[in-house]
C-alpha cells in the first residue's frame, strides 16, 4: 500500500469522528403559529413582464419591489400553519419597444409555512399600468420563498402580467 492509500485510510476514522449529523428540514404546515413573527416584509425584487393586454410591447424586465403587511396571524385555515397579508408594489419596466410603463399591483398575500426552510403564497388582486400602457388589470400570482433565516428569504413568483425573482426582508 502507497503513502497516499495508507493516509487516506488512517484519515477516513479522523474526518467521521469530526463531522457532525446532517439535520433534516423540518415541517411545520401542520403547527399553526410555527413562523417567524413579522409585521411588514420587504422584497425588492427583478421583474420579468409580458405584454400589457392590448399593447403590443413586447417583453420587458426592470427592478421593484413589493410591501406585505401581516393581517392575520393563523389565516383562513386555522388548523395549519397560514397568514394573509395586504401587499402593495411597485415595477418599472422598459419593454422591448422602448416604452416604459409601471406596474402597481394590490393584492391579498396568503403564505403557507411549510416547513422551516420553505413557504409558498397566493396573491390574487388587481393592477394599474402607469405610463405607456395604462388601465386596471387583473393580477394572479403565486409564488415560493427559501427561508436563508427567520428574517431573509429569496423569494420567486410566477403569474400574470410578471414573474419576478429577489429577496425578502421581515421586519
Amino acid at each position: 500500500m502507497g503513502k497516499s492509500a495508507a493516509f487516506a485510510v488512517a484519515a477516513v476514522p479522523v474526518v467521521l469522528a469530526w463531522a457532525t449529523a446532517a439535520h433534516a428540514d423540518q415541517m411545520v404546515i401542520k403547527q399553526p403559529g410555527r413562523h417567524p413573527d413579522y409585521v411588514f416584509e420587504a422584497e425588492p425584487h427583478f421583474f420579468f413582464g409580458f405584454d400589457p393586454p392590448g399593447d403590443k410591447a413586447g417583453k420587458g424586465y426592470g427592478p421593484g419591489f413589493r410591501g406585505t403587511f401581516e393581517l392575520v396571524d393563523n389565516g383562513f385555515i386555522r388548523n395549519i400553519n397560514n397568514t394573509v397579508g395586504i401587499g402593495f408594489g411597485f415595477d418599472w419596466i422598459a419593454f422591448e419597444s422602448k416604452h416604459q410603463s409601471v406596474w402597481v399591483p394590490v393584492v391579498m398575500q396568503w403564505n403557507f409555512w411549510l416547513s422551516r426552510n420553505w413557504s409558498v403564497f397566493g396573491e390574487p388582486g388587481f393592477g394599474m399600468w402607469l405610463g405607456n400602457a395604462k388601465g386596471l388589470r387583473p393580477a394572479v400570482y403565486g409564488g415560493a420563498r427559501f427561508h436563508i433565516s427567520d428574517k431573509i428569504a429569496l423569494t420567486a413568483r410566477a403569474g400574470f402580467p410578471a414573474l419576478s425573482l429577489g429577496a425578502s426582508f421581515a421586519f
